[in-house]
């Protein structure tokens, strides 16, 4: 029995929700274990699109427990539109097959609209949130301030612990020329939707070990990608949580021998939302072919994503802080009528050639990518299901991904749907 977290190997958007969903199948527990709902997961299954943003992928598979972690901030509103929206579209949605951590920290709507007033002030300077209050909450979480799941049982302790947390906002608001922000309607308006939070809540932590004892299979989902790391990312342009393998095991409460392979969803090409360093980005007709043929918009969004070709340096460096045992390598259809293909094999700064992106922004803005050429295949590889059966030229591609990444692919995605994928090393068994 092995227990597997799948995660993103560059800005996110790779592709995750397919594969999560697809491991599934052979997963008990699914376990989402950081970021909030501005991360969007896209499943389609039997034709019908679903749409996940604090929602585990496992919600979708019949006899699954989702489980919603410690290290995810939930907006609640919002959880409880996409679980009224999940359950119009035929999915059962109860609290026996959903289970929310009582220690996750919730957003708040202060938390939003601090989110767009520092964006709007950055101007140039903006960081490209999702502006749904993710950082906010993080920040009130670190600083020990923050509304938990579990305040939301005691009106007496949900009240203290409001007057604590906009002590700190309404001092901000204040300086920034903002009206402070009223307790009693947030207060109100807790208490009314705390009985249909409160009913999933439990001890994850707790549940966890149960099921390990009971040698049930977990899948933990994560969120973003590696390169949006706070700690290993592209800081300052990332996200406000720990987006890598180990982020899992903090986030659910357990430790990190309880992962046995680390899965990293990788784009055949790739691409980026909001600003920050880009080094393979294309701004010209290949990189618009790249977004018209991918559907590069976000889930959540809507908003369009920066397209480039492969960048095998940074892949590379993310496996290896991430600890990856395999690659699920996806939309490779994308690229199908390409006459020629490149990847990023090293980058060029300063007059010196080096193999890794340096950790300060002013550094990441200035590296130039340096590329190998690949013929491309210009044949259709859409559902196909065996590695055999690819063009030679997308043989030979993914070949030499494979071997400049220094780690296996396990599986190549062919299309969205959710079978049409080469399994090459199931994760789960190896």
């Amino acid at each position: 029995m092995k227990n597997v977290a799948v995660i993103g190997s560059q800005w996110g958007d790779e592709g995750k929700g397919k594969i999560v969903d697809w491991l599934s199948s052979e997963a008990d527990v699914v376990v989402r274990f950081q970021g909030g709902h501005n991360a969007g997961h896209t499943l389609v299954v039997d034709g019908i699109t679903y749409k996940l943003r604090l929602l585990p992928s496992g919600i979708v598979r019949k006899n699954k427990i989702s489980i919603i972690g410690n290290g995810v901030v939930i907006d609640p509103w919002a959880l409880l539109e996409e679980i009224d929206e999940i359950k119009s579209k035929g999915i059962k949605v109860s609290i026996e097959n959903l289970i929310i951590s009582e220690s996750a920290n919730l957003i708040l709507p202060f938390h939003k609209e601090m989110d767009e007033i520092r964006e709007d002030a950055a101007g140039k300077a903006k960081i490209g949130t999702t502006r749904r209050g993710i950082g906010p909450a993080y920040e009130d979480k670190i600083g020990r301030r923050s509304i938990r799941v579990m305040d939301l049982i005691s009106k007496k302790n949900l009240n203290q612990r409001l007057e604590t947390v906009l002590l700190h906002h309404n001092a901000i608001r204040k300086g920034l020329g903002k009206n402070i922000f009223k307790k009693d309607k947030l207060m109100e308006d807790l208490l009314k939707i705390a009985p249909e939070i409160l009913k999933f809540s439990k001890p994850v932590w707790k549940k966890i070990y149960e099921f390990k004892k009971n040698k049930k299979k977990i899948l933990f989902e994560g969120a973003q990608g590696i390169l949006l790391d706070v700690d290993h990312g592209t800081y300052p342009f990332v996200t406000s949580s720990n987006t890598v393998a180990s982020a899992a095991a903090t986030g659910s409460g357990c430790g990190p021998n309880s992962i046995n392979y680390v899965l990293g969803i990788t784009k055949a090409y790739t691409t980026r939302v909001g600003e920050g360093p880009f080094p393979t980005e294309l701004k010209d007709d290949i990189g618009e072919k790249l977004g018209t043929r991918g559907k590069e918009f976000g889930t959540v969004t809507s908003r369009k994503r920066r397209c480039g070709w492969f960048d095998g340096v940074l892949v590379r460096q993310t496996i290896k802080i991430s600890g990856i045992d395999g690659i699920a390598l996806t939309k490779l259809d994308v690229l199908d009528e390409l006459d020629e293909i490149k990847m990023c094999v090293a980058y060029e700064i300063y007059g010196k050639e080096i193999d890794y992106l340096p950790a300060a922004v002013e550094d990441q803005l200035k590296v130039k990518p340096i590329y190998k050429s690949f013929k491309g295949w210009k044949s259709e590889t859409k559902g196909i299901k065996k590695f055999d059966d690819l063009p030679e030229n997308a043989k030979v591609y993914i070949k030499e991904l494979e071997k400049f990444i220094e780690t296996k692919i396990s599986s190549i995605s062919t299309s969205p749907e959710r079978n049409d994928t080469i399994l090459i090393e199931d994760p789960f068994k190896s």
